[in-house]
């Protein structure tokens, strides 16, 4: 067994009753042809669409489909990535990054464009240029797209989402690096606003796709946006994202065990929303032990530094380029530090429940979850049952179960998913 310090275990079901898009690629065109498009789009024009560093459900699909309405209205349609530092910082890295989620040429059905090549637009008043990838600009128009969802560490009416992407993820590694100074000297809120307003006017935005996951991971909801309403919708879009979201509906945990984090899971490898370990938000667990990096990470662990206690499996996994790099771009280095490291699970186990001083394993309150992403089952110990049994939005689905290890001491994850 898992030593005498890791408790049994329950595995619970949470229970959301949420929207979900049953038709995606209907539910594209209907939004997308709602816009009337028809008289801004000549026969033969380019148009450049964006494609970010996120694992986006459907997203193979949505993009497919996106294209194919395009080229329906005798554009022609091209991917390009839009991902500011991401991939490594390097046109090819973005172009590896966009086909570990199965975008590709052949998946999309166009040409996927990529160059960290920039144009300045102006300057706003705060005194920084506004850049934008020279592929896009030099497009005849411009279709943005991504998920609406709460930042992992700033908050504001408008977070993650199609302004993020026009400015960041557009601006590309040079645009990232000035513009996360820029929000490190004065807050997103004073920095987007009129850096946005600078880009629609010197680009040919044509509209953005917003799409909202719900919890169950599946799309809860999709809206296409003529620029001039993206910074009056997205905040009603985020708004919405944030009722669709999955928490951790336990109190007063001692440990988080997470099985993997990475940047295809969230910007800072473990949803912060949900972990609670971000700007102004209180912890959910007093120690967090993050067990392995995703294997669509590419190498970037940025994030782990805000977990307590890891293996060195991960950490033999990390790309220190591509981290630091992430790191340095987004003025965050409590993000890339390496936590205390350890041969094997049961060693982080074991010095974690040193930390929170525990002696009886009955008493050991545990949450174990694969990643922040994926909470629709997770395992809660024995001393945190009494909590859920009071929720009725969970249910038990098997337990008590005695959890067991492989011949090295690493935990042998039960049947979560």
């Amino acid at each position: 067994m898992a030593g005498h310090l890791f408790p049994r275990m329950y595995r619970i079901r949470q229970k959301f009753d949420l929207p979900a898009v049953n038709d995606i690629p209907a539910a594209v065109r209907d939004e997308i042809e709602r816009l009337g498009l028809s008289s801004d789009i000549k026969k033969g024009d380019t148009v450049a669409v964006t494609a970010g560093s996120r694992n986006i459900t459907e997203i193979v699909t949505i993009l497919r489909t996106v294209i194919g309405v395009l080229a329906d209205l005798g554009a022609t349609p091209f991917v390009i990535p839009a991902m500011g530092s991401h991939g490594g910082g390097t046109a090819e890295g973005q172009v590896e990054l966009l086909r570990r989620y199965g975008i590709t040429e052949e998946s999309v059905g166009c040409p996927v464009c990529s160059s960290m090549e920039t144009v300045n637009l102006g300057i706003t008043d705060l005194g920084f240029p506004v850049l934008i990838d020279r592929i896009a600009y030099e497009a005849d128009h411009i279709v943005v797209l991504n998920r609406v969802k709460p930042h992992t560490r700033f908050t504001a009416p408008v977070e993650s989402g199609l302004v993020k992407m026009c400015l960041i993820g557009l601006g590309k590694a040079e645009g990232a690096r000035i513009y996360h100074r820029a929000i490190e000297r004065f807050g997103w809120r004073d920095v987007y606003g009129q850096s946005f307003r600078i880009l629609s006017e010197k680009t040919r935005l044509l509209f953005g796709l917003a799409l909202i996951e719900n919890a169950h991971k599946k799309i809860g909801s999709i809206a296409a946006l003529r620029p001039d309403r993206f910074l009056i919708d997205e905040p009603l879009l985020l708004s919405s994202a944030r009722s669709m979201m999955a928490g951790i509906p336990v109190a007063e945990i001692d440990l988080l065990v997470v099985d993997e984090m990475g940047k295809d899971i969230s910007g800072t490898g473990m949803d912060t929303n949900v972990t609670g370990r971000k700007d102004g938000h209180s912890s959910i667990a007093r120690c967090i032990f993050v067990r392995d990096l995703s294997a669509k990470a590419g190498g970037n662990s940025l994030g782990i530094g805000l977990s307590d206690f890891t293996t060195k499996r991960l950490v033999d996994k990390i790309d220190h380029h591509a981290m630091y790099l992430n790191a340095r771009t987004a003025y965050r280095t409590d993000a890339c530090k390496i936590p205390m490291t350890f041969e094997s699970d049961i060693e982080a186990i074991e010095a974690s429940a040193f930390m929170c001083g525990i002696v009886d394993p009955a008493q050991f309150r545990v949450v174990w979850i694969r990643n922040t992403l994926e909470l629709d089952t997770f395992h809660v110990s024995e001393a945190c049952i009494h909590d859920v049994k009071k929720n009725r939005s969970l249910a038990i689905e098997t337990g008590p179960i005695d959890i067991f290890t492989d011949p090295d001491n690493n935990l042998l994850t039960p049947h979560l998913y």
